[in-house]
């Protein structure tokens, strides 16, 4: 029987919807084990895990609504809900409220929302859409600017929220345009920023300027029959060479200085594992002044890593975490939830919750390729590349590799907002697919 005869529901992908239930569930599981104490009765309403349960049942309710969408719909009103996110990003600037030292927060009535986390799939949508559109040619300067406003403008409008976790995300979408044909230079220039910037961080600013001056010589002496030919070849050695000098010697200086606060400067450092310069400290207190070298990793990695480590590679079974159980470890049902997963399930679990979600993200990257449609094509991959960004980035968090940030592992931690997002990012593309015969436009 052809895709189109057949109805609806046996048209949705099971594979994808299996994964998806997989997660939400071990995320409530999860959530419940390191809420609930012995002797305690099961159901027990106010806790976190019965609030996820309702949650999960509110996604449910828009995930069916999705399911009963048309799917040309979501292309034809993309544009007007990315508009409608940005407002709700901009008034959240001035009517937001204060949770945990961000000002993303937008309350009606007793319901609170961060609108950065619904606004990614507005974005996700502005993006296929004019990625999508026959009047883009993303080869040109100009079309791939429009593209890049597109997705840094709402993170621009959440760093103004004090919410520079989240507002990251964003940068995602670069992954989407580079299988859209951005050039492999542009890759080459954001991971050699990176470089770049731990280098300053790392090298004293005169040796490292020395470094670069080095790597300029020998730049020079490599291409030299290129540069005496080419004037263009010239001035973009001394363009790179200058900003690179400029972003080492000056704009990473001037961010830890004026830009960065006190607490996202300390994360940073104690990712690296060094003392933050005297010249970056910010209203540091007298026992923070004499604080000893080798004393400065973050109080919730530390204790991270000590539940995970406790669990061997076992775990020590359900409910049976001691770190998570006892509260050890802050923020455990929101960003740090996978140390849950390490210290009950052990290495074994661990490494099965990953399983799960890299199957989940090649399953969408599966049916974003067999679309038909470069709108749910482009679609897709915006799917994939967001939950492979918080993925990555929250149990390299939890783990130490990345600072503490504040990006939560999608449908395990607590968070209605959180899971909400997921969730109908997740139906759209099941929907989209269930339809990937059509052309959408």
């Amino acid at each position: 029987m052809s895709l189109e005869r057949k109805s609806l529901f046996s048209r949705l992908d099971g594979v994808t919807l299996m994964l998806y239930f997989a997660l939400v569930v071990i995320g409530i599981l999860t959530v419940f084990s390191v809420e609930h104490h012995s002797g305690e009765p099961i159901i027990m309403f106010g806790k976190e895990y019965m609030k996820q349960l309702l949650w999960l049942g509110i996604s449910m309710f828009f995930g069916l609504i999705i399911i009963m969408t048309e799917s040309k719909f979501f292309s034809s009103v993309a544009n007007l809900s990315y508009t409608f996110g940005l407002f709700l990003l901009a008034i959240t600037i001035f009517i937001g409220t204060d949770v945990k030292g961000s000002h993303s927060w937008l309350g009606v009535g007793g319901f609170r929302f961060q609108p950065g986390e619904v606004c990614k799939i507005f974005t996700s949508l502005a993006i296929s859409r004019f990625l999508s559109s026959p009047e883009t040619n993303f080869k040109t300067l100009k079309h791939r600017l429009i593209g890049a406003a597109i997705a840094l403008l709402p993170a621009l409008l959440i760093i103004l929220q004090k919410e520079t976790g989240l507002a990251l995300v964003y940068f995602c979408f670069f992954l989407v345009m580079y299988r859209e044909g951005l050039p492999n230079a542009i890759l080459v220039i954001g991971f050699s920023a990176i470089a770049l910037f731990l280098a300053t961080l790392l090298i004293n600013r005169w040796v490292l300027f020395a470094i670069l001056g080095v790597l300029a010589v020998l730049a020079v002496l490599l291409t030299r029959r290129t540069l005496r030919r080419s004037m263009s070849a010239r001035i973009a050695l001394i363009v790179g060479f200058a900003v690179c000098v400029l972003f080492s010697q000056v704009v990473v200086p001037f961010s830890f200085k004026h830009v960065l606060q006190k607490h996202q400067i300390d994360r940073i450092y104690s990712m690296i594992g060094q003392d933050v310069p005297d010249a970056y400290r910010k209203n540091a207190t007298a026992g923070e002044e004499k604080e000893k070298k080798g004393n400065v990793s973050d109080y919730n990695v530390k204790q991270s890593k000590i539940a995970i480590g406790s669990g061997g590679f076992w775990g020590k079974g359900f409910l049976n975490g001691t770190s998570t159980k006892n509260e050890f470890v802050p923020e455990q049902h929101t960003d740090f939830i996978f140390c849950a997963i390490g210290e009950q399930f052990g290495f074994l679990g661990s490494m099965t919750l990953i399983g799960i979600y890299l199957a989940l993200m090649l399953r969408l990257l599966y049916l974003a390729e067999r679309q038909r449609s470069a709108f749910s094509r482009i679609y897709g991959y915006c799917v994939a590349s967001i939950l492979f960004f918080h993925f990555a980035i929250n149990i390299s968090m939890t783990i130490g590799l990345a600072p503490v940030i504040g990006i939560t592992l999608p449908f395990l931690s607590y968070g209605g907002s959180s899971l909400l997002s997921f969730s109908m990012l997740i139906f759209i593309m099941i929907r989209l697919d269930s339809d990937r015969q059509v052309l959408i436009r």
